[in-house]
């Protein structure tokens, strides 16, 4: 993302880059409930978050993070998530500083 970019670009452009091999610029939505894992350790680093990649498309979907970065690039958050309301007022109890719409579930910690 550029630095120099203003509030109108970074809605659209933010958190994605175009597809290197169209060149499509659009966020690609994925028709899919589940990925496939390379093999148990990357399945066991997943689950742990010690490694960001998609394990359900209800937990994690490549359009969900750019849908993420996108709402942290406008909201100059240091992290953001979004998911279904109850989850996401349960986890972010703990942090000190947010902007979050629960009703549309989405938060970004700054």
């Amino acid at each position: 993302m550029s630095s120099e970019w203003g509030f109108e670009t970074r809605q659209i452009h933010a958190g994605q880059e175009p597809d290197p091999t169209t060149g499509s610029r659009a966020v690609p939505i994925y028709q899919t409930t589940s990925y496939v894992f390379r093999d148990s350790q990357h399945a066991a680093n997943l689950f742990a978050l010690a490694e960001v990649g998609n394990i359900y498309t209800r937990i994690m979907n490549p359009t969900q993070m750019v849908l993420e970065a996108r709402l942290q690039a406008l909201e100059g958050g240091t992290d953001t998530a979004i998911g279904i309301p109850g989850a996401l007022a349960v986890g972010l109890e703990t942090l000190d500083d947010i902007i979050a719409d629960l009703e549309v579930g989405f938060a970004a910690a700054r």
